[in-house]
């Protein structure tokens, strides 16, 4: 059984901006619009800037090493003590010390290291910002390249139906076989199958973008007609080369090269003295009885007592654990240097395949738009030679599907090439957020 309840004005004017807004089309989003959401949400991205904002506060706990400190103690006691004569003191006392440091060779190179820690987080904040933008740029143009792939099906079946049809109103009037029928089936029948998988690959493009940015329904827009792709600038690959000493991978190893030399002179620092400037200050009040041969006497007053002075600690002598503590250094030094190396070695080569890469993309694009152009040719000429008998149905098909295939393989290789410039940036190290607006000039408005 159900009820109906009557809908007031305001509840029914509620329900129709639902309506509208629901019915209303989803407004595609820009690439740098969809980079700002996911700059604010991506896990892995916050995680790094946490990181690079907890390694500044651990930057001012190591500063206090040098600092001056400052502690109070306070204690009420009890004291007794048995000998010729028996003395109890009772009071409480107060004492404020200080303390700065003058010298302490070892507490400032831990400062320095701090710092170049602090570098270290930054650097990899600016590598997690960099791979953000990668992921969301090669998310954003899979769901393109897939709307694209499944674009290419449809039309694929389409133009496949009307041949089928076609077949099978030539076979009717007998003026083709059964065969060509049958060749037109076969493939009406891949090319639902292909719409499938295109389906099913856009949905998961469309995810994986959602998961990115976390919205629902992210609508891409597409690359604006007609598409020019700018080249690399420079248009040396050296030139790129040259840039990599800033890329982040480079800068923390460098970073880790400067704090292993570092940890050496802090071992090394295990010989010199540390001097201390010191300062004290206690007040307290005692209640004291003094038991001499069965006569106590009983005195009670007030106590202060102060120091100030200059602190001078030289190690003599530790055991040669200094002495091998530098030579253990002096080793993960080596290590550092040759994980330098290999860094400057790994971001030149992958700098270098990322700039061959981009030039291959641009390349294979202009042999795809040209191959766009003959096939899109050879298919009228296959379906006017049907037409008139000298081609037969096997011939056409072959034609639409070369076309249509053709067309998905030029939208995916512009995709890549406006992807692989950005991962050309990345591999260099100059890669920013600015480079976004650049991508994003390639789109329809």
């Amino acid at each position: 059984m159900s009820v109906l309840f009557p809908l007031r004005p305001a509840h029914l004017a509620l329900a129709c901006a639902v309506a509208l807004v629901a019915a209303a089309p989803v407004r595609a989003q820009s690439l740098a619009e969809v980079f700002d959401v996911a700059r604010g949400y991506d896990a892995t991205y916050l995680a790094a800037r946490a990181q690079a904002d907890a390694a500044q506060y651990r930057v001012e706990q190591v500063r206090a090493l040098m600092r001056p400190s400052l502690g109070l103690t306070a204690d009420y006691k009890r004291v007794e003590s048995n000998t010729a004569t028996d003395t109890t003191a009772t009071g409480p006392s107060a004492a404020v010390a200080g303390k700065q440091p003058l010298f302490n060779r070892a507490n400032s190179v831990t400062i320095e290291q701090a710092e170049r820690s602090l570098e270290v987080a930054s650097a990899d904040l600016q590598a997690a910002e960099q791979e953000l933008i990668v992921r969301t740029a090669q998310a954003y143009f899979d769901v393109l390249a897939a709307q694209d792939t499944l674009a290419s099906a449809r039309a694929g079946k389409t133009a496949i139906s009307e041949q089928l049809a076609s077949a099978k109103r030539n076979f009717e009037v007998g003026t083709a076989t059964i065969t060509d029928t049958r060749e037109a089936q076969a493939r009406f029948d891949l090319s639902t199958a292909q719409e499938i998988a295109a389906e099913n690959d856009l949905r998961v493009r469309r995810l994986a973008l959602d998961q990115l940015v976390g919205r629902t329904g992210v609508e891409p827009r597409p690359l604006a007609t007609p598409v020019v792709l700018p080249p690399p600038v420079p248009d040396s690959v050296e030139a790129w080369v040259s840039q990599t000493e800033t890329a982040p991978s480079v800068r923390r190893a460098l970073l880790g090269y400067d704090i292993a030399r570092l940890e050496t002179d802090k071992a090394r620092a295990g010989h010199l003295p540390t001097v201390d400037f010191d300062a004290a200050y206690g007040r307290g009040r005692t209640d004291t009885d003094v038991n001499t041969r069965g006569v106590t006497q009983n005195y009670n007053g007030g106590t202060s007592q102060s120091s100030i002075g200059v602190t001078l600690r030289m190690p003599l002598f530790a055991g040669y654990s200094i002495q091998n503590r530098v030579r253990e250094t002096l080793s993960l030094e080596e290590q550092s240097r040759n994980n330098l190396d290999v860094a400057r070695r790994s971001v030149a080569q992958a700098t270098r395949t990322a700039f061959f890469g981009v030039q291959s993309g641009q390349a294979q694009v202009k042999a795809l738009e040209a191959a766009e152009a003959s096939t899109q040719l050879a298919l009228e000429a296959t379906q006017l030679g049907y037409k008139v008998g000298v081609r037969v149905n096997l011939d056409v098909l072959n034609a639409q599907t070369q076309l249509f295939n053709t067309r998905r393989d030029l939208a995916r290789a512009r995709y890549d090439v406006i992807v692989n410039s950005l991962r050309l940036r990345q591999a260099a190290g100059q890669l920013r957020p600015e480079d976004i607006t650049a991508a994003n000039q390639l789109l329809a408005r």
